[in-house]
């Protein structure tokens, strides 16, 4: 990025004979008042495009077709030769480079994945340990040298072996005491809500999850998570019902059963903002008015929200709050979850209290 107005013309004819010595063939497009367009292809299947705009933005994208190191070092050496080269054209007034890492498309790993507020970040996945697709969802686990084994499910990062701490948010962050409690969790195939709430001693721990393929998954390759809770359905004190939750949640509410929690696991605040004709705002409010129904007078609902920055879609959802069909109060904690990247909110919701 130039400090001033470009001579794009000039900046063309400095930067040609780099790629003329790599015997790259060059077309150029120009526009009156917008700059140059330049694109070098190679025999090998590389090519480079070169753009430069009047206001003194100069961009340039390299492709290679080869995935070795000789491949990616004569590409370092290219775009060292174009910044030497500015510097020597434009001493003194550029104001910044940047150099971005070099993106991998179509390698047999998939390390791009996108947070929640829409931002591409590369993980550093060395590996596929598991990879179905069930009656719902694509389910993968990556092997992450830094967190761990990640759970992705249909494209989102859901949770990583590293990420204990998304686990103790949406149990209310041990300030709850479990001990000979009724609890209801919603989803949580992982395991790691079961593994940790079992330790507490509860009552019963009665586990939602609709899809086997993820308890599969997890209870082999997620068990830093899960422990060893998903290698049976039942225990002394919990139980796994492979169900969809919302006939399971009218079953309770017409037999009048009553939980001290209820922790719903099962999806984030949807990203968009339109709660009348998005299907899943529909399913959230029909999961928040059942779980009501199914929670004692005191009794909390744990459940995540999305990512910080999703300010609008998070509003949203704390007005669906008050459209329930009993009074709700409800508090919000930010917690930081390592393999997300991001920021994020967690809610608990409890029955207002009524005056006597």
């Amino acid at each position: 990025m130039l400090q001033q107005h470009a001579d794009c013309n000039a900046v063309l004819k400095g930067l040609q004979p780099i790629f003329q010595q790599q015997r790259m063939t060059e077309t150029i497009h120009s526009w009156e008042d917008h700059g140059y367009l330049a694109t070098y292809t190679n025999k090998n299947g590389s090519f480079a495009t070169l753009r430069i705009y009047p206001h003194g933005l100069v961009s340039v994208d390299l492709q290679s077709y080869n995935d070795d190191m000789k491949g990616r070092d004569k590409i370092d050496h290219i775009l060292n030769k174009i910044e030497e080269r500015m510097k020597e054209l434009f001493q003194g007034s550029i104001k910044r480079v940047k150099r971005l890492p070099a993106i991998v498309r179509g390698d047999a790993i998939d390390r791009y994945w996108p947070t929640a507020d829409g931002r591409l970040v590369e993980y550093d996945i060395d590996e596929v340990v598991y990879d179905e697709d069930s009656s719902f969802q694509n389910i993968k686990i990556l092997h992450s040298k830094q967190f761990g084994n990640i759970l992705i499910l249909s494209g989102d990062v859901n949770l990583a072996e590293s990420d204990l701490a998304y686990t103790k948010a949406i149990m209310g962050s041990g300030k709850e005491d479990y001990t000979g409690k009724e609890v209801l969790i919603l989803g949580g195939g992982d395991g790691g809500i079961l593994y940790e709430i079992v330790k507490l001693k509860p009552k019963m721990v009665t586990m939602v999850e609709i899809d086997q393929l993820v308890i599969d998954g997890c209870r082999k390759y997620m068990r830093k998570t899960c422990g060893d809770v998903l290698d049976n359905l039942k225990g002394e004190c919990y139980q796994v019902l492979i169900e969809d939750c919302i006939p399971v949640l009218k079953r309770y509410a017409k037999e009048g059963r009553k939980f001290d929690y209820v922790i719903n696991d099962l999806t984030a605040v949807p990203i968009s903002t339109s709660p009348e004709e998005d299907s899943t705002w529909e399913f959230l409010r029909l999961i928040l008015d059942l779980s009501m129904k199914v929670l004692k007078q005191d009794g909390k609902y744990f459940t995540q929200g999305n990512c910080i920055n999703l300010t609008e879609a998070l509003t949203l959802y704390e007005e669906q709050l008050g459209k329930l069909y009993c009074p709700v109060e409800f508090s919000k904690e930010v917690v930081c979850v390592p393999s997300y990247m991001e920021l994020w909110v967690f809610y608990t919701v409890w029955k207002k209290r009524t005056e006597i």
